[in-house]
């Protein structure tokens, strides 16, 4: 029997995109040799490449002017090579600090160029998402970045903001979880191994337009522009990776695409928030209702001995990655595209008992 798997990613996957990659493992398509065998220029990964590529350009709604690619570093690398190639001198990048991912991008712009932050959450008690009117932001901004939804903090943006400058979207944890205004963005990024596949491979979306107006004065893995002139096949990319991934994409948009994904995340999300209203204080969640997270759930208990109980209960009852982020502590309930409304009321049904005993 497979654990519920709430963690924060890498992601659960549907058991037939496992089964069906079990089944082709030592053979792809009567190739004769195993998948991660099989060279990055041949007719079999060109395949997979340019499938996952349609895939996900028609379950996220993708215009024609933006360029696709698949890429190595974790968004973690769209830290660095965001502003070095957007950052041009003599402009500024604004920064939006909603939690730890947003501050770690602010951090490494700064070490390539003039970056400020036109918002910075406080410590208060609750956590939240500014407003568009509270971000301070120039009209001659090279581009505003923010992080769609915090992973460790579970606050997110129910609206992208606009501010008339270009947006650039880290949007690793709610990536086709919810569609995109593809007017107002320039560049979204993502890990894949949050919803869309395992660890290994970053989707990068680039409008096309702004690539001329990047730095040249950068190695040839690192420039957008060459990378997009490669089809992303500067060096050999992560083939496994993209191949998992391409079968998730092809399941995620005969299930509806992001539209979809949307209505499902709602509904998931809605489970466990309602327990922990309903619950009188017994569950407790430190963001505001307008910015709280869709994917990632996060909770709180009256001690954190109790909520060692918690996780403890609900490793045996087969749900594992429930614990929040080391740096916070917690529970966090992470619910991807992949996670089924079937398992989510599992773990709401499990809160309200465990509830019950423990009051």
């Amino acid at each position: 029997m497979r654990a519920l798997n709430f963690t924060a990613g890498p992601c659960t996957l549907p058991v037939e995109i496992l089964e069906d990659v079990q089944s082709e493992f030592l053979d792809f398509h009567d190739s004769g040799a195993s998948i991660v065998e099989l060279s990055h220029r041949g007719t079999e990964i060109e395949g997979i490449v340019a499938e996952a590529n349609a895939s996900l350009r028609a379950a996220y709604d993708i215009p024609s002017d933006f360029d696709i690619l698949f890429l190595q570093g974790g968004a973690t690398l769209q830290f660095s090579m965001v502003p070095m190639n957007l950052l041009v001198p003599g402009r500024r990048a604004s920064y939006v600090i909603t939690g730890a991912w947003s501050e770690a991008a602010f951090n490494d712009a700064r070490v390539y160029g003039d970056a400020q932050a036109a918002w910075t959450a406080d410590d208060s008690a609750l956590k939240r998402v500014p407003l568009a009117s509270e971000l301070r932001v120039s009209p001659t901004d090279r581009y505003l970045h923010i992080a769609s939804n915090e992973t460790i903090g579970g606050v997110a943006f129910g609206e992208l903001p606009w501010v008339g400058v270009p947006l650039v979207v880290d949007a690793s944890s709610d990536f086709l979880a919810r569609p995109l205004p593809w007017d107002l963005v320039d560049v979204v990024y993502a890990g894949a191994q949050k919803n869309v596949g395992p660890a290994g491979v970053t989707i990068v979306i680039v409008r096309h337009s702004i690539l001329p107006e990047t730095r040249k004065d950068i190695g040839s893995y690192l420039s957008l522009e060459q990378q997009v002139s490669k089809g992303g096949m500067l060096n050999t990319p992560p083939v496994f990776s993209i191949y998992l991934m391409s079968k998730m994409l092809r399941w995620i948009q005969e299930h509806g695409g992001a539209v979809a994904m949307a209505v499902e995340a709602e509904a998931k999300s809605k489970l466990i928030y309602s327990v922990v209203d309903s619950s009188h204080g017994f569950y407790r969640c430190p963001v505001e209702i307008n910015s709280r997270s869709k994917v990632n759930v996060i909770v709180n208990l009256e001690s954190v001995q109790l909520e060692k109980e918690f996780l403890k209960a609900a490793e045996q009852e087969g749900m594992l990655g429930l614990a929040g982020h080391r740096s916070v502590g917690g529970v966090r309930a992470s619910m991807y595209n992949a996670m089924t409304l079937n398992g989510v009321r599992n773990l709401r049904d499990f809160m309200i008992e465990f509830s019950k005993v423990r009051s």
